[in-house]
């Protein structure tokens, strides 16, 4: 037998030594397991998140069943009819039906701080991390836990950022008449002049491996982000995808390119074929600013210039909605990722509102209650200011309303139970809103 210098067996040191690691490894989960069980079933889904140690042990110890299912049977639903709907899925409709509520009803705080050394209109919220950026020479990601600043792209000093997107790989920009890529590890990729201009870029969306560019001449270019050329432009038969600029863009799942127009349309197109498929009208002639597209209900949300907000259906083609929701023009609509319910609408006007997906029914308006913050705190990364927000009543003239309470909203971004908003200023809000 194999003995080691002390004189004892190696094979009984490693035998005793795997017993002490699983000792220990049951005990950090009998202690996880005490600690999960204060939370309540949101927090519980968002701990599964964490790392797959956690994840594990949450769903070994069948604690998000036990709430699942106390949720169901205190709402008036059959512990029966739970079982027959899959418990992710179950999950996923009471979690959007609370966020829904917050937003609705819930109490608002607000959390503001310096981003930017200069002012920025856009920002981009996912996967609990925001990037910040337009108009200063740089962008910022912050982790929305702590504000602290992750990670900074840098902007040639001889191109502007126009617009961006990302995802947990890469940053894609348009830098005038430019497409840019940043890697999450830092490289920058600028494509070569002679592949990557046209005559002027104000709004680009990507879905792997293409970039798509809404151009001010009515097209949309779209770019190979790999090869980094220019695979095709997009136009219709008869004319250009517009007669005016193309203001915004949204990309469905299956290949379809959403534009808006300056001119008050919105052109559907292949981007498999090069041709556009169909136009939606507007019953006006309102320039499109915004734009978005809900893949799970298939509507399609647009924001004009003299505040309407329009809903179509894409299966249909036909409209579904329309609202007039301020007087002055809109610049950013955004909903969380699975909700089929609300719709958060910024503009120049500063006034948050909250809209039924579904019908076009307003059903909030938030503002900041006071110039002044209740409280502030310094953290190791930012220092935050603390502020109340308050609803509108339906009554309420949102003119008489100071414009320190509402700053004009440039962009927005949703996410459970909160809205992060941009407002061309070196600070950057979170509007949390919770029962």
């Amino acid at each position: 037998m194999e003995h080691g210098p002390s004189g004892g067996s190696t094979a009984m040191r490693r035998r005793s030594g795997v017993r002490g690691g699983a000792r220990m490894e049951c005990l950090e989960h009998d202690i996880l397991c005490i600690i999960f069980s204060f939370l309540d079933v949101f927090d519980l889904v968002r701990c599964t998140a964490v790392c797959k140690s956690w994840n594990a042990v949450i769903r070994k110890s069948e604690l998000l069943q036990v709430l699942y299912f106390k949720l169901r049977r205190d709402s008036g639903e059959s512990t029966s009819s739970g079982q027959r709907k899959s418990m992710e899925f179950g999950l996923q409709e009471v979690a959007m039906k609370y966020h829904r509520l917050c937003l609705q009803r819930g109490r608002i705080d607000i959390h503001r701080w310096k981003a930017h050394s200069v002012g920025v209109d856009q920002c981009r919220m996912k996967m609990g991390l925001l990037l910040t950026g337009v108009g200063d020479k740089v962008m910022r990601l912050w982790s929305l836990d702590s504000y602290k600043c992750e990670e900074e792209y840098y902007i040639p000093d001889t191109a502007s950022l126009v617009d961006f997107d990302f995802d947990e790989s890469k940053i894609v920009g348009l830098l005038g008449s430019r497409v840019g890529i940043w890697t999450r590890n830092g490289k920058r990729s600028i494509f070569p002049s002679r592949e990557g201009t046209f005559s002027k870029g104000l709004c680009v969306r990507y879905i792997d491996p293409d970039a798509v560019i809404g151009c001010e001449d009515g097209t949309a270019r779209v770019f190979d982000m790999y090869s980094r050329t220019c695979s095709r432009i997009i136009k219709c038969a008869l004319c250009l995808m517009h007669a005016g600029p193309v203001t915004c863009l949204a990309l469905s799942d299956d290949e379809l390119i959403l534009s808006g127009s300056s001119l008050g349309s919105v052109s559907i197109s292949d981007l498999a074929s090069d041709q556009r498929v169909a136009r939606l009208r507007s019953t006006d002639s309102a320039g499109i600013r915004t734009l978005c597209f809900n893949p799970c209900s298939h509507l399609v949300f647009a924001g004009t210039t003299v505040g309407y907000t329009y809903c179509w259906d894409l299966r249909t083609m036909k409209s579904l909605w329309e609202t007039r929701i301020s007087s002055n023009v809109l610049y950013s609509l955004s909903y969380l990722r699975s909700d089929n319910s609300t719709l958060a609408v910024g503009g120049i006007d500063g006034v948050l509102r909250v809209l039924n997906q579904n019908t076009g029914e307003v059903l909030s308006r938030c503002l900041i209650a006071d110039e002044r913050p209740i409280s502030s705190t310094r953290n190791m990364h930012a220092f935050i200011e603390k502020k109340k927000g308050i609803r509108l009543p339906e009554d309420a003239e949102v003119d008489r309303i100071p414009r320190t309470c509402r700053p004009p909203i440039t962009c927005l971004s949703v996410g459970m139970k909160k809205v992060v908003t941009a407002h061309n200023s070196k600070y950057i809000r979170m509007w949390k809103f919770n029962m």
